[in-house]
């Protein structure tokens, strides 16, 4: 990853942790705000104790990533891949979702029969793919949002 292209990533998030801290002050609530770049994308994550920015399974969370998003393609013109976490809360549903994808993998493994797991967003169908592919079986997203889910079998 080029320099050059970090220092774009940082400057993305520097947009959304201005707006950000903005949101806060409205909103009379506390935290930190931290950017990062991590995987070639900006990384954003705001560090507090109030789950009110999290919301229920995430949604306030993932409402936050679309608003900076939208922030930056205003601002810049460009689309952008910006990761937002509120509170821990992706690490903790990251862990989550590999543990998921392992007790699928196993019971795969095991019986040799295919697995469908619970419908997922994008982004974690991504992690819980990534996991299969790395234990050698395959998986497949199938249905229709918001229903869409990973089946995961043998190859």
């Amino acid at each position: 990853m080029s320099s050059e292209n970090d220092a774009a990533l940082m400057a993305e998030g520097d947009l959304v942790a201005d707006y950000f801290e903005e949101l806060l002050d409205i909103a009379d609530l506390d935290g930190d705000i931290e950017n990062s770049v991590s995987e070639g994308r900006a990384f954003v994550a705001i560090d507090t104790e109030s789950e009110l920015l999290v919301g229920k399974d995430g949604e306030v969370l993932d409402a936050l990533q679309e608003l900076a998003r939208l922030v930056v393609m205003t601002e810049t013109g460009h689309r952008s891949r910006l990761m937002v976490d509120v509170a821990g809360f992706r690490a903790r549903r990251r862990a989550e979702l590999v543990a998921l994808a392992k007790d699928a993998i196993a019971e795969v493994q095991e019986t040799g029969e295919q697995v469908r797991m619970a419908p997922l967003n994008a982004y974690e169908r991504k992690i819980v793919h990534d996991e299969v592919a790395a234990a050698g079986l395959l998986s497949e997203s199938e249905g229709e949002p918001p229903n869409r889910r990973v089946v995961v079998s043998t190859k």
